[in-house]
């Protein structure tokens, strides 16, 4: 919302608009070489089954890139809830709690992330 004092224009909000806009892109260029690593890997790497999906991600830079991505993806998800929540969310309880369960959500989607990557 803007608003006019005088002459002058009030911007008013959290001002993230730039930096957010940039980090969905960075964030969407992430999962982009992702996929395209595993696109590559599937058309290139013999006959799908679990053998190939295993080995595909058994390798220790596969894994980094796989988690980098969960990282990037969350990030994302995060900002665009978080700006959904800003905009359509009015009552500032209702927002706050749809905030905090949004960050445990994707916490515990991490942690899963984390021990399916590397088999903790």
């Amino acid at each position: 919302m803007a608003e006019r004092i005088g002459t002058k224009r009030v911007v008013v909000g959290a001002h993230y608009g730039l930096f957010d806009w940039l980090s969905q892109r960075f964030t969407a260029v992430a999962m982009a070489i992702f996929t395209l690593a595993v696109v590559v890997q599937v058309l290139f790497g013999g006959p799908i089954g679990y053998d190939r999906w295993s080995a595909i991600f058994s390798q220790q830079w596969m894994k980094v890139l796989t988690f980098i991505t969960v990282l990037a993806l969350f990030h994302h998800v995060w900002v665009g809830m978080r700006d959904v929540w800003m905009d359509y969310i009015k009552p500032l309880w209702v927002r706050l709690s749809l905030d905090v369960f949004t960050i445990a959500w994707l916490l515990g989607c991490a942690g899963w992330a984390i021990q399916v990557i590397w088999r903790l």
